[in-house]
């Protein structure tokens, strides 16, 4: 009887152990990303890109969906504060079914930025060339 209670515990601690800190290991390695983005810091996020694919095994389209700055997406916060070279990386980096794919608010990014007033964006044309 002693015995199954400890295999018990020990199945039971275990499975805690693998299972919650990768998502709390992956939430903390993308903690600053917006802040990255707003400042057009490219190797900053280069690094942090490449930390959560060596770390996690993910990519740019595996958790861009999941990050929200203030209610906008990466692409569309660098369009926003104007950052040039953190926003043509992440366009290059993701594929092109997802960056004319609908966001969160049901608009493509093409289709916010004309309703937006940011056609003139350096963005839009990189955006544009890449699909």
């Amino acid at each position: 009887m002693l015995k199954i209670a400890t295999v018990s515990i020990l199945a039971v601690a275990a499975s805690a152990l693998f299972s919650n800190p990768a998502v709390a290991d992956v939430a903390q390695d993308l903690q600053n990303i917006c802040t990255i983005v707003k400042a057009d810091d490219k190797d900053e996020l280069r690094k942090k890109m490449k930390k959560v694919e060596s770390d996690h095994s993910l990519k740019l389209q595996d958790y861009y969906t999941g990050i929200s700055c203030g209610g906008d997406s990466l692409i569309r916060t660098a369009i926003l504060n104007n950052a040039i070279e953190s926003g043509t990386l992440m366009i290059k980096k993701m594929p092109k079914s997802q960056l004319t794919a609908p966001e969160a608010d049901g608009k493509t990014l093409i289709d916010w930025t004309a309703e937006k007033g940011l056609n003139n964006s350096p963005l839009i044309t990189e955006l544009q060339s890449r699909i």
